[in-house]
């Protein structure tokens, strides 16, 4: 009899304690995990993964404003001053860019009535043109498709140009006649100064409107 007291004394108490094990666990006191913890001592952090608002340029901004101001002349006077050096053409493109020596240059293209094109680099500081260079690699069917192009355009470089930095306040950086999925166009590139971006306007050459707009934040 001794011996079966002692073993209920034992039972009851393992079952106490059992019990008070499982009332801890159960209560709702457990700790909260380090992860929600964080999550809420920061309410207000952003979500995981986006990307946090910053002053960096990508390279193509970068470049743009770094080209942009060094470039005293305009495209304007640098396509004036490459039709005047190849007498009797019509300009096709003017773009700024980089030199083989680095520096930002103007570089233009212009076409003879006969649709004989020659590049004819423009200095950014003074304005002034190079040498102009023929393109020798240009067959008669090429000649003959660009001669009857600037003939179609009634709408000027300069006029589609203005139409584009009318819609958009900025520094023309590019302007070419180009064909736009069948439709012959002027496309006009503006690099606004706040954020370097840039937008390209293609310009319809008959009518003057703009066909389409996009704008490059890279």
């Amino acid at each position: 009899m001794a011996w079966i007291r002692c073993v209920g004394s034992f039972s009851a108490v393992t079952v106490a304690g059992a019990l008070l094990m499982c009332g801890c666990a159960g209560s709702g006191g457990q700790a909260p995990s380090r992860g929600t913890a964080a999550s809420q001592a920061s309410p207000g952090g952003s979500p995981s993964g986006s990307a946090s608002p910053s002053g960096n340029l990508t390279e193509d901004q970068a470049e743009r404003k770094a080209l942009i101001p060094a470039a005293a002349v305009g495209y304007e006077k640098a396509v004036k001053a490459a039709v005047k050096a190849v007498p009797g053409s019509k300009p096709v493109s003017v773009e700024l860019e980089r030199g083989a020596d680095g520096k930002p240059v103007w570089k233009t293209e212009v076409a003879a009535s006969d649709g004989a094109s020659s590049k004819v680099p423009v200095d950014v500081t003074t304005g002034k043109a190079g040498q102009p260079r023929t393109d020798t690699g240009e067959d008669s069917d090429d000649k003959a498709k660009l001669a009857a192009r600037l003939r179609k355009t009634k709408v000027t470089m300069y006029q589609a140009a203005a139409t584009a930095t009318g819609r958009r306040k900025g520094t023309v950086s590019t302007a070419e006649l180009d064909d736009e999925k069948g439709a012959l166009v002027w496309k006009v590139d503006v690099v606004t100064h706040v954020d370097w971006n840039k937008t390209t306007f293609d310009v319809d050459v008959n009518s003057g409107k703009v066909l389409r707009e996009n704008v490059d934040r890279d």
